[in-house]
């Protein structure tokens, strides 16, 4: 019997493959869940108390006057913590996409996986501290006695999803490049702080009545999953310009982050 090795097509995601080795998902999730809260003093709390603590920062400083600035139509707490819950995912799930071949290199250099599953496990363990700072959203809905538009609930999940396929395109694509030039492990925590102020997290895209600037905002693959996010809220608009736009945006940085990480993964090993 005559078997034939070929490469995997660069171009694909690798689905089946990826399904074939689905528990592998579970055990890199766990594990760095673990990982991450081990040996703390609050444990899961930390996922709480990071977007509690940024929007109250922003509350009192700078609350009032964008609320007056933009006519907000909901509580500024709730605006900035939605903002702040999304782009947990996105920061965490991208910084540890990014670094996730870097420190898991004692692995790919033993046993065959595709490689694909540990970044996108680091996305999922953003994910878990998600759900558990959404369990605080919840009761900060009810402390404002912020009313819920049920049909517009649908666009939770929808955001969600767009957010960790940015997360996904940016950082498969570090993760790769990180291999190769570790300057990049330098490079995130400036990246992340730079995009927190060049993405609507904590003030609307109407902030600014300069094109450009309104432009880029627009642009941002986050800023449609933050429009979906709010567009939950009676009261908020949803922006779907925005939408599109930042949609197109997150599509075109997951394909280019996808091509080159499997463009590039066949020499992980050696590089690691």
């Amino acid at each position: 019997m005559e078997f034939e090795i070929k490469p995997q097509n660069k171009f694909s995601l690798g689905i089946k493959e990826l399904w074939d080795y689905r528990e592998l998902f579970y055990f890199f999730t766990w594990r760095d869940v673990k990982v991450k809260y081990k040996q703390t003093v609050f444990g899961f709390l930390w996922a709480i108390l990071q977007p509690v603590f940024m929007t109250l920062v922003f509350t009192l400083f700078l609350g009032d006057s964008i609320s007056q600035k933009t006519s907000m139509q909901i509580p500024y707490p709730v605006f900035a913590l939605s903002g702040m819950l999304l782009w947990g995912i996105f920061s965490g799930g991208m910084s540890n996409a990014a670094n996730s071949m870097v420190t898991n290199a004692n692995i790919i250099k033993k046993i065959y996986f595709p490689r694909l599953i540990i970044p996108i496990s680091s996305i999922l363990v953003a994910l878990v501290d998600f759900v558990i700072a959404l369990l605080v959203f919840v009761v900060v809905l009810f402390f404002y006695k912020v009313e819920i538009n049920y049909i517009n609930l649908l666009w939770l999940p929808v955001s969600v999803f767009i957010t960790c396929i940015s997360a996904m395109g940016m950082g498969t694509l570090l993760a790769a490049l990180n291999i190769k030039f570790r300057d990049v492990r330098y490079i995130i925590p400036f990246l992340v702080q730079g995009l927190l102020f060049l993405t609507p997290v904590l003030f609307p895209t109407t902030i600014s009545n300069n094109l450009i600037v309104k432009f880029v905002l627009k642009i941002n693959p986050m800023s449609g999953a933050l429009e979906l996010m709010r567009g939950i809220f009676n009261g908020y608009e949803i922006n779907f310009e925005t939408v599109a736009l930042s949609l197109i945006s997150s599509l075109i940085l997951f394909i280019i982050g996808i091509i080159y990480f499997r463009k590039t993964e066949s020499y992980f090993a050696d590089l690691a």
